[in-house]
């Protein structure tokens, strides 16, 4: 279960953000939208555990994440978390299965080839195993930072603004994947989207939840 609850994020120079409290079952998809800069982007931090709220608390898969030191939110987001951020962050000296490697090398855990291997199998990704990052297409990119948030079999799944820089057809296989791969782990599923093609697409899907961003506040620093 996803909770959100009188949050609040300050930034060092600018004005504080509130966002309304939401709730999000375990298993459920939530589609958060909005126009740029509306703080889609801050609030998928926030609930990362990227960023620390000011006030407020936020609950994920049962853990108040404000209440961890950095060190142990580290520990839970390796756990539990699969991220796709809107800059992939791939590593450009890494072929894509080392990139698919990398976060159990980060979290000190022994190699799991033959997991590597059924991601790549998976998400069309066997044949590019040894290109670089420089030698994918953005629509190849992105299915690699999927694979890679997929790693760990996290409860959660978060995606920010998962059809940037795609065109019509890769961004419904992007969407496709993100859904699948969802399902198949049973985890929690929240995008940030401004891309009306992302609602259209998702228009109908069971159980979806979307929360709009409009009324985000912004109060005096």
């Amino acid at each position: 279960m996803i909770a959100l609850t009188g949050l609040r994020y300050q930034y060092a120079q600018g004005p504080a953000l509130v966002f309304d409290d939401l709730q999000l079952p375990a298993g459920g998809h939530l589609l958060l939208r909005g126009a740029s800069g509306s703080g889609k982007s801050t609030l998928l931090a926030l609930m990362a555990g990227l960023l620390s709220p000011s006030a407020g608390q936020v609950v994920m898969a049962g853990v108040a994440l404000n209440q961890l030191g950095p060190r142990q939110r580290d520990a839970w987001r390796g756990a539990h978390l699969g991220f796709v951020p809107q800059r992939l962050h791939l590593s450009a000296a890494l072929s894509v299965a080392d990139n698919l490697a990398l976060p159990q090398l980060c979290a000190g855990l022994p190699p799991q080839p033959a997991r590597v291997a059924e991601l790549l199998e998976r998400l069309g990704l066997t044949a590019l195993s040894q290109r670089l990052p420089h030698q994918l297409s953005q629509g190849q990119a992105q299915r690699v930072a999927l694979a890679r948030a997929l790693m760990r079999r996290p409860r959660i799944l978060l995606a920010d603004e998962p059809s940037a820089s795609l065109d019509d057809a890769n961004t419904a296989q992007v969407l496709d994947l993100l859904l699948q791969a969802a399902t198949a782990q049973g985890a929690s599923l929240v995008l940030t989207s401004h891309d009306a093609r992302v609602a259209r697409h998702l228009a109908g899907l069971p159980g979806l939840r979307e929360h709009h961003l409009p009324n985000l506040i912004q109060l005096p620093a």
